[in-house]
């Protein structure tokens, strides 16, 4: 049986002690929707309601640009140092309310305390970090004749919008917000309807360390009534999007339509290429991490495992027997693995599974629905595993967002690399060898963002993300990130 503290598991009957929003946050202040609309969010640990928020509308969001440009005639000018100072004490502030946040991410995505807790580091860390960056942003000079001057600067590139996904609530915030602000744009944020709320506290909190009214806003609701009107809005200077690559499309035209510039995070199916030689223990361990870490409800996650034939049996043995020990519950219960998001992505995953056994594939464990063995509630899936599939198979070419992994056995190096391209995503790889030549050479050819070496999910907000081929463009994190928030002027001028 799970245990955990009655001091979190009272928040499984009763939320409020929580101070939960209900409102937009517009203009420095909680609103209510302009329709008076409200709807519910669930927790998937239990297929329940837990709290309500605001259900926006176009007038909502007309009312957020609105304030947005207003804040951004004087944000824009607001030196970097203070800038960075807010930001900085944002850092501080989400650490002195990790716990609280944290518990809000927990029952808001269904993910294990543990893993909330890292997102609520991860997100004061990316504060911090760009609180650093504020007054670093430089141009260049050019080498022009002696007569003239040539150089370029970085200018905000004005109201943003920032389209949150479920999965990382906090953490995709963050990363899209902190960067904007530090940059001199202003944000009007639109989390996800699953889950709303870290959005929100994150605005309070920005507020609390100084950031004057307007520069964030965060308007709730659906895709179609809030997220619709918002990228489509003629007061929006640029959009960050994360989700799936049919929203993603309709979010690109939309942008296109006011050429509105954009950075597009749309998913993936990412290999994680083990050869013969690696570690055998360390790997089986992060391979297990990549796929059933959030129940693989990751757009970075492993969920292609590419491995070459001479360890194949002994390595899928191991795996098998460490993801059937992966204990399942509500996260305030901290088990090994929680629910996935809702009812509609359980069904949409099982459909994947039961379409597979139609068509004969192997099942090495799990593919099953399994309720909360504490309870008997929420959406929880197996970890699964799937024997060797060809590579054109569903299973090896869809982004299914579940914990389920798809082995692709490889003859020998050159077919692993083969088989890591071979669908239309390029968002992440890892490569697992002890072989340091070869594992640069397998990260210059595949065709990827972003390639992990010997850990999967290595590196932190240092490092640059985002993807090629259909897993989008533009890059997030790391001063790339930065840049995305700015555009560049270049000024010449002869002088004699």
């Amino acid at each position: 049986m799970l245990t955990q503290p009655d001091s979190l598991l009272k928040y499984l009957t009763d939320a409020s002690d929580l101070r939960l929003p209900d409102g937009h946050f517009i203009d420095g202040a909680y609103q209510a929707a302009r329709a008076g609309r409200t709807m519910s969010s669930e927790d998937p640990g239990r297929g329940e309601g837990f709290a309500s928020f605001a259900r926006g509308d176009a007038d909502d969001v007309d009312d957020a640009v609105a304030s947005s440009r207003k804040a951004f005639a004087f944000w824009r000018k607001t030196p970097p140092a203070e800038r960075g100072r807010i930001l900085a004490r944002t850092a501080e502030l989400i650490r002195r309310d990790s716990e609280r946040l944290a518990i809000v991410e927990c029952l808001d995505s269904g993910k294990p305390i543990a893993e909330a807790r890292g997102d609520v580091s991860g997100a004061a860390r990316t504060f911090e970090y760009y609180a650093g960056a504020c007054d670093k942003l430089e141009g260049s000079s050019f080498p022009l004749p002696s007569n003239y001057v040539g150089f370029s600067q970085l200018e905000p590139v004005g109201v943003t919008a920032h389209i949150i996904p479920w999965n990382f609530p906090i953490s995709t915030a963050a990363r899209g917000m902190a960067p904007a602000l530090a940059a001199g744009c202003t944000v009007v944020v639109k989390p996800a309807e699953l889950t709303p709320f870290t959005a929100l506290l994150l605005a309070e909190l920005l507020t609390e360390a100084g950031l004057p009214a307007g520069v964030c806003n965060v308007v709730t609701g659906t895709g179609t009534e809030v997220g619709a009107p918002l990228v489509a809005h003629t007061g929006i200077d640029h959009v960050t999007f994360t989700g799936s690559v049919a929203t993603g499309g309709h979010v690109m035209r939309a942008c296109a339509a006011n050429v509105t510039r954009s950075v597009m995070e749309l998913g993936g199916k990412s290999p994680v290429v083990v050869l013969n030689d690696c570690n055998f223990d360390s790997t089986v361990a992060n391979v297990a991490g990549a796929i059933f870490e959030h129940a693989g409800q990751i757009c970075s996650a492993g969920s292609r495992l590419v491995i070459e034939a001479g360890i194949h049996d002994r390595f899928i043995e191991a795996l098998g027997t460490r993801a059937e020990a992966i204990s399942l519950g509500h996260g305030l219960r901290s088990p090994d693995m929680g629910p996935v998001s809702s009812a509609d992505q359980r069904d949409r995953i099982i459909g994947f599974l039961d379409r597979a056994r139609g068509r004969g594939a192997e099942f090495i464990c799990g593919g099953q629905i399994s309720p909360d063995t504490e309870a008997g509630k929420g959406y929880f899936i197996e970890p699964t595993i799937v024997a060797a599939r060809p590579e054109d198979d569903e299973l090896v070419q869809e982004e299914i967002f579940g914990p389920v992994l798809t082995v692709q056995k490889a003859d020998d190096v050159d077919h692993a690399l083969h088989l890591a391209n071979c669908t239309r995503f390029g968002l992440v790889a890892g490569v697992f060898t002890s072989d340091f030549a070869r594992a640069h050479q397998l990260a210059r050819d595949i065709d990827a963002g972003q390639v992990y070496i010997n850990e999967y999910f290595a590196g932190g907000i240092e490092v640059p993300f985002g993807g090629n081929k259909q897993s989008g463009f533009g890059r997030e994190k790391g001063i790339e990130g930065l840049r995305s928030y700015c555009k560049l002027k270049s000024i010449a001028a002869r002088i004699d």
